[in-house]
């Protein structure tokens, strides 16, 4: 499975390789096995965000598409 955004791609690298270094929040992410952590964070980072985009609501949505449409 590909990672969403460089900073999870990294956190993923991060908890891979040197896991004693993870922040304490963090941590719930050593649950992963080895392949898992593997796949995310050999995801390449060229197409990647910074961060995983936010779920619009859909009132939110609608808003955006009308005005993309009608330009309102």
């Amino acid at each position: 499975m590909p990672a969403k955004s460089i900073k999870q791609r990294r956190l993923m690298a991060i908890a891979e390789h040197a896991p004693e270094k993870l922040f304490k929040k963090n941590k719930g992410i050593l649950k992963m096995n080895k392949k898992q952590l593997h796949d995310f964070a050999k995801t390449p980072e060229k197409k990647l965000k910074m961060k995983k985009p936010k779920k619009l609501s859909t009132s939110d949505f609608i808003k955006r598409r009308n005005k993309e449409l009608y330009g309102k």
